[in-house]
């Protein structure tokens, strides 16, 4: 991807008439954090409203706990020589009448990520925030819990995670492996592939 299609992704209105209908009403606003070379690729589910405000993207509260996880520092994460971030769709999608989240319009993975994929090249850790970020490489049919137990078989090349967002940490403390068997694992392997 040179700076070509950066600028294309940065421009991309697809969404533009969806968004307008949600209930924050909002533009477009696509985060952009790819770099060739990366030795970790973060797939997520879709920026939230603070990064949506901020243009960084893990940059509020569920950010510090993923780089918690890896066991970096922000430096390490924000280096585009060392991580890029791909979500399922590069767009906050904005919220239901509920106030809950919208799920990522298939629109935007479906017209980007093979383009991004293809500047990525091999990268030699992917890791894989919740469900929707599961289902893109994994086909994962099981929901969070079960392709999260299922870690080992897709490690060391990916790590299958649940979102790192607060609005976790009732399945964190309901499931205690994760923090004794998945994390010390992934932090070994952020490790191998950053040195």
């Amino acid at each position: 991807m040179d700076g070509d299609l950066q600028d294309k992704i940065r421009a991309c209105r697809i969404c533009r008439d969806r968004f307008a209908l949600t209930q924050t009403a909002h533009a477009p606003r696509t985060v952009v954090w790819l770099g060739q070379g990366v030795r970790i690729l973060v797939a997520g589910q879709a920026p939230g409203m603070r990064v949506h405000k901020a243009g960084k993207p893990f940059f509020d509260r569920s950010g510090d706990r993923l780089r918690a996880w890896m066991g970096i520092d922000s430096d390490v994460f924000y280096d585009r020589a060392r991580v890029a971030v791909l979500p399922m769709a590069f767009c906050f999608p904005g919220y239901d009448a509920k106030g809950s989240d919208l799920p990522p319009p298939k629109v935007c993975s479906d017209t980007w990520h093979e383009a991004a994929m293809g500047y990525l090249g091999d990268v030699p850790l992917m890791l894989l925030i919740g469900g929707y970020a599961h289902k893109w490489p994994l086909a994962a049919k099981g929901g969070v819990t079960d392709t999260v137990q299922a870690w080992r078989e897709h490690a060391p090349r990916a790590f299958a995670l649940p979102h790192p967002s607060w609005r976790n940490t009732a399945w964190l403390k309901r499931n205690p492996w994760f923090e004794e068997q998945v994390i010390p694992a992934l932090r070994q392997r952020v490790k191998e592939v950053l040195t």
